[in-house]
């Protein structure tokens, strides 16, 4: 199967913008009456009948649909700060839309190294993994904010989990399996720090504000491979519900 994003479903008809549509007529050859398959990114899967093939505006209409396609039974929001090297955050963004993810949020921490982060090219990288993916929902890609704002506005009826290599032996930390087993919570989220870690008045705020403190196993991860461990533990938990 491969799946093309229509930017906009009006009515009985999908349509495609200027990449996809090039991508559609020129590079993979579909000709008009070509049935094809599409995703709004918002969740619902459309089944088509492609009316014109123009390589700069593709038009298909709609022959069925599939609400929910490949859908999870959670929502994970994921906040991460951004590592220095950008190949590697850029690398995270992709393999987790992959495992499944709803929302991902650039961080800037106290001890962040990349203080700045532009969300254009994440946003095209969650994009095509959804396509190669299989899946019909596009994780947004939030503007960046500061870990403080972040867990002061972090939902109150979240399941809400800090992976932080806490020193402190009266805050001890549990697996997170374990936490997602016990807890069963469907709305959650996920902090991940920077390379040198949330500061201890960071880890102390998110505590205060009902994070539970978790570990990803005894290795020690690079931002992004914990990121990702994360996704995909929710990912293995959400196969045995």
């Amino acid at each position: 199967m491969e799946l093309f994003y229509a930017y906009e479903v009006s009515g009985r008809f999908c349509r495609l913008d200027a990449e996809e549509s090039s991508h559609c007529v020129r590079v993979l050859r579909h000709r008009a009456g070509d049935e094809i398959d599409m995703i709004d990114g918002l969740g619902t899967l459309y089944h088509c009948r492609l009316t014109l093939a123009d390589p700069k505006g593709a038009e298909a209409e709609i022959l069925d649909k599939q609400e929910g396609f490949a859908s999870h039974p959670y929502h994970l929001t994921l906040g991460c700060c951004p590592t220095k090297n950008n190949d590697r955050f850029e690398w995270f963004v992709e393999k987790a839309t992959e495992l499944g993810v709803d929302r991902i949020v650039p961080l800037i921490g106290e001890h962040s190294e990349r203080k700045v982060y532009k969300t254009e090219r994440a946003a095209r990288i969650a994009l095509a993994a959804t396509k190669q993916s299989l899946k019909a929902r596009i994780p947004e890609i939030a503007e960046p904010q500061s870990v403080r704002s972040f867990i002061a506005a972090s939902p109150q009826n979240s399941l809400r989990l800090i992976a932080y290599c806490f020193d402190d032996p009266s805050v001890p930390r549990r697996s997170i399996l374990d936490v997602l087993k016990e807890k069963q919570g469907y709305d959650i989220t996920v902090l991940i720090g920077p390379e040198g870690d949330f500061s201890p008045e960071e880890a102390r705020l998110a505590l205060a504000q009902g994070y539970i403190p978790v570990h990803l196993g005894p290795s020690r991860l690079r931002t992004e491979t914990a990121a990702v461990t994360a996704v995909e533990a929710v990912y293995l938990w959400s196969l045995t519900l």
